[in-house]
């Protein structure tokens, strides 16, 4: 099998410069009471920064803070109560690691701004944008690291839009049509994140990581790959999520082959051994 490439890279955060020589893990810690696998287990605040420590003790690179579930289904949160959460958490968290790399996911201009200020260095929106149009301004006036996912619809109803003529050639299009205009506004560091279980079937989702070459090599910008025990794993296993740790490790190795640089997980110690197997020299 011919060798695994990987394009080093790198981000700045709070002016200062941080470089990733190999693929980036991304632990997630989830504030939330309803994410489908881990909601309310670190509500407290307590629980919270146990968990966090936990992800870098195994690994982590990055923690990706969210105070709202997204799954299917799920109803968002007022920016102004996620915004007190998020920036409550982010408190919390940069007072006990000063020196982690923590990114917020939200989607509302409101909490990004809110969480930055508290000390976040990365803004992940899962709307690309599409739910506030404050939010491109508004990560352009804090100068942060911006990622932009694809999806359609709202986590409400994004599973009644999934009509894709092609997939790819949906999302290259999608992507295409926001990068000139967020460089244009002063987006300096931008990755691109596809949006696995978001907007997508089962079928659709697994098509897209088959053809993830497509975007990583037409795309200058780091992929990210969201794939962690959701269900285009353990429906076709008939498994449940806590069961679906084996299929999340087999499927970021299957990313990561294709060109995606970013791994967001539950769990970082399987992702970062992947890691270390496939790209040995880093």
């Amino acid at each position: 099998m011919e060798k695994v490439a990987f394009s080093p890279f790198s981000i700045t955060v709070h002016g200062q410069l941080v470089e990733y020589k190999r693929p980036v893990v991304m632990g997630i810690l989830n504030v939330t009471a309803d994410s489908f696998y881990d909601g309310g287990r670190h509500n407290d605040p307590s629980a919270m920064l146990d968990h966090a420590r936990w992800l870098l003790s195994e690994g982590a690179d990055i923690i990706d803070v969210g105070a709202v579930s997204t799954r299917p289904g799920a109803m968002l949160l007022p920016p102004d109560e996620e915004a007190r959460r998020l920036a409550e958490a982010v408190r919390l968290l940069r007072a006990e690691m000063p020196g982690t790399v923590l990114s917020v996911d939200t989607c509302y201009a409101m909490p990004a701004r809110a969480a930055v200020e508290a000390g976040a260095d990365i803004v992940n929106d899962i709307s690309g944008g599409q739910f506030d149009t404050d939010m491109y301004h508004t990560v352009s006036d804090l100068q942060v690291p911006y990622i932009m996912m694809h999806t359609r619809g709202t986590p409400e109803n994004m599973q009644q839009h999934t009509d894709y003529d092609d997939i790819v050639d949906n999302l290259v299009k999608y992507f295409s049509a926001r990068i000139d205009e967020l460089y244009t506004l002063g987006i300096k560091d931008l990755w691109l994140d596809p949006g696995f279980g978001f907007a997508k079937t089962v079928a659709q989702n697994h098509e897209l990581l088959m053809r993830l070459d497509e975007l990583s090599t037409l795309f200058r910008e780091p992929i990210l790959v969201g794939m962690s025990r959701k269900s285009m794993i353990y429906k076709p296993l008939n498994i449940t999520p806590e069961e679906a740790l084996n299929g999340t490790i087999a499927l970021d190795a299957l990313a990561l082959e294709r060109g995606a640089r970013i791994v967001r997980v539950h769990d970082p110690r399987p992702a970062l051994e992947t890691i270390k197997l496939m790209f040995p020299e880093y």
